[in-house]
């Protein structure tokens, strides 16, 4: 039984793989193929296979939510989270709470659904997917003009929690049939600073970790990593604290500082989250019945028309207000809201807490996943490109070597960009004065790479990998980068 439990696991996620490749060439989002196939798979499809396990799912969505938000953490540059922080927290908080309110009216009073049932609907909705954000921005290599991609980075790795707490707090409050407003407030502050001090604090400690722990073999820097996620998500929900939260803010101090192996660690959490999303979505698409969603189909595009159309242009309209981003920044930052995976796993703390009607609210949530995923992100491109705030990405330059950073040695790598400005522009090597213990590795030109010499002559755009100590760096910056 056990043997083929693993054999239908392996064949899932190599499906699963496969299926990224369709994603690449037709454009549709991955993990809505991830989830096609988990239905397939599921006790609808031809797989037929049994699953109806809320709490496991959940359980198993929260660890894989963790790794996800880390891994998007650890990528994302504070120079560019710093500029957009305080209206990405504004669209994270207030924004979220604002898609709550207007769809719970609107299913309350359009769809005339019952109180209890529209404050649920709402809270599991209200906020936009950090998987499905950080998959299709990064896997189709989007570039969005100005500070519009790292604010709709920032705002789906940060806005769980508003959800999270809402939606744990009104399942709670209708469990025990009593709701408090004060309460309410107590545990959503509780919430967040103990989240945000946490991630602080721990990603802190995490990175004087790395860099002062000498570990004998290269294989156990990803362990340590990995260890140290787990400790930090269920440290800060032991003191009621949100895990999520803490794990993005750990994520985004240890991606930003330097330590030994980074690059690899960063892959291989890259390569990490990919694999809690496909389980995640793989396992979510077991959890549906498809044969159920048909009786929820009227109420659920109505839903998700109000959701794409209504709602969230509203939050994001009212939360940018008198802010840097254009009118058609705006715009797409209202279409980039995509609902994922979170949502189906909210959509599950009803059902656990045995509240009527939260079968129907789930299909519902599901459905209107499905509905985002398939119109929002497949038109996303398009979208940006239509509304004129798309640019390509600029892919990262591949050198044909690379040097990691390791505990033995001293020195790393660097790139630089020479502008026409640079006082570097023009020069020959020899006379670039730069500090001992520096070597210039590689010159890339053109999309060619010059192996360079002192005689060699430094044009303006041509990219440098630069080793050197780390008190070298901030010589080498002020020669490369000021100004003449």
């Amino acid at each position: 039984m056990f043997v083929n439990v693993i054999f239908v696991i392996s064949v899932m996620l190599l499906l699963s793989i496969f299926a990224s490749r369709l994603s690449e060439r037709y454009g549709i989002p991955s993990l809505l193929l991830f989830l096609g196939l988990g239905m397939l798979a599921g006790s609808d499809g031809p797989g037929g296979i049994y699953f109806d396990d809320s709490l496991l799912a959940s359980r198993i969505s929260a660890i894989s939510l963790s790794y996800i938000l880390f891994s998007g953490a650890l990528e994302t540059r504070w120079t560019s989270v710093k500029t957009v922080l305080a209206r990405g927290l504004l669209l994270s908080t207030a924004g979220v709470l604002m898609t709550a309110a207007a769809t719970a009216v609107f299913a309350y009073y359009v769809l005339h659904f019952s109180l209890q049932l529209s404050l649920l609907l709402g809270a599991i909705v209200s906020s936009t997917d950090a998987a499905a954000v950080f998959s299709i921005l990064r896997s189709k290599s989007v570039g969005l003009a100005g500070e519009l991609k790292p604010l709709l980075e920032f705002e789906s790795g940060s806005n769980d929690p508003m959800a999270v707490i809402m939606t744990l707090t009104l399942v709670t409050a209708f469990a025990e049939s009593t709701l408090s407003l004060p309460r309410v407030l107590g545990e959503f502050c509780v919430q967040i600073i103990a989240g945000g001090a946490v991630g602080l604090c721990m990603g802190k400690i995490s990175v004087m970790l790395l860099r002062t722990v000498r570990l004998d073999y290269e294989g156990l820097y990803p362990v340590l990593t990995i260890s140290l996620v787990m400790l930090i998500y269920s440290f800060t929900e032991i003191i009621q604290g949100n895990g999520y939260l803490a794990v993005y803010f750990a994520g985004l101090m240890i991606g930003n500082s330097e330590f030994v192996y980074k690059r690899s660690l960063v892959r291989f959490h890259d390569g990490l989250a990919w694999m809690m999303q496909i389980v995640m979505f793989l396992m979510l698409g077991l959890l549906v019945f498809p044969s159920r969603l048909p009786a929820v189909t009227a109420d659920g595009l109505a839903i998700s028309v109000f959701l794409i159309f209504i709602s969230r242009p509203l939050a994001v309209l009212v939360c940018l207000i008198k802010s840097r981003f254009t009118y058609r920044q705006r715009l797409l930052a209202a279409w980039a809201g995509l609902r994922g995976s979170v949502a189906v796993v909210l959509a599950t703390f009803p059902m656990i807490a045995g509240i009527g009607g939260s079968e129907r609210i789930f299909n519902i949530v599901f459905f209107v996943v499905l509905t985002s995923m398939i119109v929002q992100g497949k038109f996303l491109i398009p979208m940006a490109k239509l509304l004129g705030v798309y640019v390509p990405m600029k892919r990262k330059t591949r050198y044909p070597l690379e040097f990691e950073r390791t505990a033995d040695m001293e020195s790393e790598t660097r790139e630089y960009e020479i502008s026409a400005q640079s006082p570097a522009a023009g020069m020959k090597i020899l006379n670039m004065n730069l500090p001992g213990e520096t070597l210039v590795l590689l010159v890339r030109r053109d999309n060619k790479f010059i192996v360079p010499r002192g005689q060699t002559v430094i044009k303006p755009y041509d990219t440098l990998l630069v080793m050197a100590t780390d008190g070298n760096f901030r010589v080498i910056d002020q020669l490369l980068n000021d100004e003449k």
